[in-house]
């Protein structure tokens, strides 16, 4: 039963490969969700050190941003605001030190998809939700069939 459900994991994940923006200033933080998003299997992953550069490569269609919230220079809320401006299908999960509520409610009004705080216990945080957004991913998928499908369904 265990293999079962680690092949159809890890099957799920094949068939989800997402492209990762990391966004932090703190080089620290940034190489740990990087190694823990490597080590679930995923690859196509890009570091930021700042916001202004993750908006100047937004042309690269990321699927899930990692977006720190207290960066110097251009906050985490601004560089998400343009985020969701430029392309509201991005998911954007913000990760922060601060143990807020107001913060974190401020986030989702903005459009992240989800409020982290930098702990002990991120990474398997992080894990539940990338495991959402593949089954959000699923159910748009089987429900909103593409032009192809459809058009294959008439006959």
């Amino acid at each position: 039963m265990v293999v079962s459900l680690k092949i159809k994991f890890c099957a799920m994940k094949n068939q989800n490969q997402f492209k990762f923006f990391i966004v932090d200033d703190d080089i620290f933080c940034a190489n740990v969700y990087e190694q823990f998003l490597k080590n679930s299997g995923y690859s196509d992953i890009t570091y930021y050190s700042n916001g202004n550069d993750c908006l100047s490569n937004l042309n690269s269609i990321p699927d899930i941003i990692l977006l720190d919230h207290n960066m110097e220079g251009i906050t985490g809320f601004e560089v998400l605001k343009k985020i969701k401006r430029y392309n509201p299908n991005i998911y954007v999960i913000m990760i922060s030190g601060q143990e807020n509520i107001n913060t974190a409610v401020n986030a989702l009004k903005y459009g992240a998809f989800d409020y982290l705080i930098k702990d002990k216990t991120v990474n398997d945080k992080l894990s539940h939700i990338i495991e959402k957004i593949i089954k959000i991913k699923q159910v748009m998928r089987e429900s909103n069939p593409t032009i192809m499908q459809r058009i294959l369904s008439i006959f």
